[in-house]
């Protein structure tokens, strides 16, 4: 800690870098764009450091939602997905924005079914989407972090929340075979 009781820029990193590239994961729905989007964030904060009074990861995750909502509009996406990557290692297990998750855990596949669901909204829905349940934040507070009315983060929040009841990521495959034997 500085002599005004702030915690210095890098100790601020070191124990808050994984929750912000946690919920940068979660936005981007890319690591490599996760990381990036972090480091921006980062930069701008630094920049700012000395002006930052209170909550300081809730002023860094104000900027990272700011960049990821309006950076998307100015970024080129000239690089296109395919279904199979190019080249795969053998891992000895999966990071996710919660940290890392051993090989056979019966949480890993529901993380990443849920993790896909949450990726197909549009960016607004899943900024809120994160923001409420990931992060833990109240409509109000949610508001305020992505600049909006708390109207807004309720209507959002509710047609994510609409989306992902029909998500083709979370049909319970028995309940879709059950309906298919129906037609």
């Amino acid at each position: 800690m500085t002599a005004d009781g702030r915690m210095p820029f890098s100790e601020f990193v070191l124990a808050r870098g994984d929750r912000l590239y946690g919920t940068a994961v979660l936005l981007c729905r890319d690591p490599h764009l996760a990381h990036d989007l972090v480091q921006d964030a980062l930069l701008k904060a630094w920049d700012r450091w000395g002006r930052i009074t209170e909550e300081p990861e809730g002023y860094v995750r104000t900027i990272l939602l700011r960049e990821f909502l309006t950076g998307r509009r100015r970024r080129w996406h000239g690089e296109h997905p395919t279904e199979h990557l190019p080249e795969q290692h053998g891992t000895t297990g999966t990071t996710g924005p919660a940290g890392p998750t051993a090989p056979g855990s019966p949480d890993v596949e529901t993380r990443l079914t849920l993790a896909d669901a949450v990726r197909a909204l549009p960016p607004r829905q899943r900024a809120v989407v994160v923001l409420r349940y990931f992060h833990d934040l109240t409509e109000a507070d949610t508001a305020r972090t992505l600049g909006l009315s708390v109207g807004t983060v309720k209507s959002h929040h509710s047609r994510a929340l609409a989306a992902l009841r029909v998500s083709e990521h979370l049909v319970d495959d028995d309940v879709a075979a059950t309906e298919r034997r129906a037609r």
